[in-house]
C-alpha cells in the first residue's frame, strides 16, 4: 500500500494526448482507482487545409493534400486546462501527487530550437507549412518514404528487417527528409525533430530526453544505432547529418524519470514543483500496462480513429509488413511488436458524415441515440453475409501489413438495393478483416497470438467486439478502464516516482481489470472465413502489386492540385515563399 508520511494515500496524474484533443486522469498509486478525469479539446484540432490564421495571420499560408499538421501550443493548454480540471474533478490535494507522466500519438513531430521552442512560434516561421507540428496522420512524406525504402532494399540495410521491410511515411526520417526537401531554411532553423511525446516531457521538465519507444518504432534505432551517414547521404547530400545534428540525443528507458516539474509547469498544473516527470511514450504502448498485457502473446488493440497494436514477445522474430519490434520496446526484458491499422474509427466517421441520408440522421435523433448506435442496431441484425459486399480498409492507407500509404478505401457489391446500414456493416467487419491479416502475418512469422485485448474508444461497439472476435477466432476481452493510455501513463508516473520497482509490478497493481468479454461463435467463425479469403483476395489484388491503380490515381490526383509552393502562396512581404518546388526537388 502506498500512502505518504502521515498515512494518506497518494496519487499520480497521467496525461492521454489523442488526434483531437488531451485528458489527465487522477489515479490512485496503491490500486489504481482512477477518481476524477479532466478533458481539453484542442481549438485547432487537425489542419488539414490552410493554416489557422490566429497563429499564421490573415494571409495563412494552404496546404496541399495528405497533410495534417497541429498547433504546438494546443498541447501546452491540456496541462492548463484537462490537468487542473481533474484535479478539481478528484477533489483531492494538489500536494498529495507524486508523479505525472504523458503519452502521445505517434509518429507527430515538431521542429523546435534548442530551446524548445516550436518553430512556428519563432518571427518569421508562423506562415510556414513546414514549421508546424507534423500530425501522425500525415502522409504526405510518402514519397521520401518510397525512396528510404527503395534505397534500403538496395543496400541491404541490417535495419530494414525490423520493420517488416517497410519504413513508413508517418515516421521521423521520411517527416525529416519531406522537411528538408521542400522548405530548407526552415530545416536549417530546426535545432531538433523532436517526437511531441518527447517534447511536451521537456515542456514539463525542463530535460529533452528521447523515450526508447518512439526512438525504436519511429526513429529506426536499433542495437544502439542510428541509419549511417553514408546511407542519409545517398538519400540527399544534405540529410547526412540529419542524426547527428537534428535527432541523436540522449535516449530514456520507459518508467525511468525524465526530470523534475519546473516551476513554470507547477503553475499551469497546480502542481508542486519537483515532483517526478516521466519519460514520454506512445498512447498505444502504455496502454499495454493497463490492461495488465505485459506478459507474452497477449495483442492489444487501442481502437479509436485508428488502430495500434502492441504486444510481447520473448523471442526476436521478424515480422513482415509490421511496425517494428524493438528490445524492451514495451516492457524491459521482452521484445515489442507494433502493427497498425491507419482508419478505423476514422472509416466509420466519414461514412455517417458523408455516406448516409438526412432521414437516417433524423430517424436517430428521434430515438435519441447517435448515428453509430442507429446504424450499428440495423446492421445487428443481418446474417453474416446477407448484406453482400466487401471491403477494404484503406481510406486512410494501409500501414500493417502493406505499409503503403498510396492505398484507398474500396466497397465491392454494391448495387442499386444498399442500404447505409450494409456499408457500414461491410467497413465494420473490413476492419476486423484488417486486425486478422496482421494477427495472421504475427503467427506466420513464429510470435503467437493467444489473448486478444481491446482499449480505446470503439469497445462500447459490441457488434463491433463480436465481429472481431469471430473473425479472429481469438477470446477478446475489453479494458475495463474508459481512460486505458492515461492510466497506462499513471502506471509510469508511479514507476518514475519510485512507487513501484518496474512496470510490471505497477500494472499488477495498477491495472484494469476486463470490462466486457467476447468469445468466438463457431458457426460465425466459419461463415466469415469464407468471406476473409475473398478479403485476402482482393486485399492481395490491389496491395501487392497485382494492379497499380490506386497509384495511378494517386498519381493523377496530385497532378491535379497545386504544389506545395504553390498552396504555401507568398511570404508576408508579397514575395514568392523560399520553398522549392517538386520539380526543383527531383532535379
Amino acid at each position: 500500500m502506498d500512502v505518504t508520511a502521515d498515512g494518506s494515500d497518494s496519487f499520480v496524474i497521467g496525461v492521454d494526448y489523442g488526434t483531437l484533443s488531451g485528458r489527465a486522469v487522477v489515479v490512485r498509486v496503491r490500486d489504481g482507482k482512477e477518481l476524477g478525469s479532466g478533458v481539453f479539446e484542442y481549438p485547432h484540432a487537425v489542419v488539414t487545409d490552410v493554416l489557422p490564421a490566429d497563429v499564421a495571420g490573415d494571409s495563412a499560408a494552404r496546404l496541399p493534400g495528405e497533410w495534417a499538421l497541429q498547433v504546438p501550443n494546443d498541447y501546452r493548454d491540456v496541462l492548463r486546462r484537462a490537468v487542473p480540471a481533474a484535479i478539481a474533478d478528484a477533489g483531492i490535494d494538489p500536494a498529495a501527487v507524486v508523479g505525472i507522466a504523458t503519452d502521445f500519438t505517434a509518429c507527430t513531430m515538431v521542429p523546435v530550437t534548442s530551446e524548445g521552442a516550436p518553430l512556428n512560434e519563432i518571427s518569421g516561421f508562423a506562415n510556414r507549412p513546414h514549421a508546424y507540428v507534423k500530425l501522425w496522420r500525415h502522409h504526405a512524406a510518402q514519397p521520401q518514404a518510397d525512396r528510404i525504402n527503395a534505397l534500403a532494399a538496395e543496400r541491404g540495410e541490417n535495419w530494414l528487417p525490423r520493420y517488416g521491410g517497410l519504413i513508413s511515411s508517418e515516421w521521423e526520417f521520411a517527416k525529416g527528409l519531406q522537411l528538408l526537401e521542400e522548405d530548407p531554411e526552415a530545416y536549417a532553423a530546426m535545432d531538433h525533430w523532436v517526437e511531441a511525446a518527447d517534447w511536451i516531457v521537456w515542456q514539463l521538465c525542463g530535460n529533452y530526453v528521447r523515450n526508447a519507444c518512439t526512438a525504436g518504432y519511429k526513429g529506426i534505432y536499433q542495437d544502439g544505432r542510428y541509419p549511417s551517414e553514408e546511407f542519409l547521404s545517398a538519400l540527399n547530400p544534405d540529410f547526412k547529418d540529419f542524426v547527428s545534428s537534428k535527432l541523436e540525443h540522449t535516449i530514456g528507458r520507459l518508467g525511468d524519470a525524465a526530470g523534475f516539474l519546473t516551476a513554470e509547469a507547477a503553475a499551469w498544473t497546480g502542481l508542486s514543483e519537483g515532483i517526478a516527470v516521466a519519460v514520454g511514450n506512445v498512447d498505444a504502448h502504455v496502454t499495454a500496462p493497463a490492461a495488465k498485457a505485459v506478459e507474452p502473446s497477449q495483442l492489444v488493440a487501442i481502437m479509436g480513429t485508428s488502430t495500434c497494436h502492441v504486444m510481447n514477445g520473448a523471442e526476436l522474430r521478424e515480422v513482415p509488413g509490421m511496425c517494428g519490434v524493438v528490445d524492451g520496446g514495451i516492457v524491459d526484458g521482452l521484445w515489442g511488436y507494433e502493427a497498425g491499422q491507419s482508419g478505423v474509427g476514422d472509416i466509420f466517421g466519414w461514412f455517417t458524415g458523408n455516406g448516409v441520408p438526412p432521414e437516417y440522421h433524423q430517424a436517430a435523433a428521434e430515438q435519441g441515440v447517435g448515428i453509430h448506435e442507429y446504424l450499428t442496431e440495423l446492421a445487428s441484425r443481418q446474417a453474416i453475409g446477407e448484406h453482400g459486399l466487401l471491403a477494404l480498409d484503406w481510406h486512410s492507407g494501409n500501414r500493417s501489413v502493406l505499409v503503403d500509404h498510396e492505398l484507398s478505401g474500396v466497397v465491392v457489391g454494391q448495387t442499386l438495393a444498399t442500404r447505409p446500414e450494409d456499408t457500414y456493416r461491410a467497413l465494420l467487419e473490413a476492419t476486423a478483416f484488417g486486425t486478422r491479416t496482421i494477427v495472421d502475418a504475427f503467427r506466420d512469422s513464429g510470435v503467437p497470438v493467444k489473448e486478444f485485448i481491446v482499449a480505446g474508444g470503439l469497445l462500447k461497439n459490441k457488434l463491433l467486439m463480436q465481429i472481431y472476435a469471430d473473425v479472429t477466432g481469438l477470446p477478446l476481452s475489453t479494458i475495463g478502464s474508459t481512460q486505458g493510455p492515461a492510466l497506462g501513463s499513471a502506471i509510469h508516473a508511479a514507476v518514475a516516482a519510485g512507487r513501484y520497482p518496474g512496470i510490471r509490478a505497477a500494472a499488477a497493481a495498477m491495472g484494469s481489470e476486463p470490462g466486457g468479454i467476447y468469445i468466438p461463435i463457431p458457426e460465425n467463425v466459419a461463415a466469415y472465413e469464407e468471406l476473409f479469403r475473398e478479403y485476402r483476395t482482393l486485399h492481395d489484388y490491389f496491395g501487392r502489386g497485382t494492379n497499380s491503380v490506386m497509384h495511378r490515381l494517386k498519381a493523377i490526383q496530385r497532378a491535379a492540385k497545386p504544389s506545395f509552393a504553390a498552396a504555401a502562396g507568398q511570404d508576408a512581404a508579397g514575395q514568392a515563399a523560399a520553398v522549392p518546388s517538386a520539380a526543383q526537388v527531383s532535379a
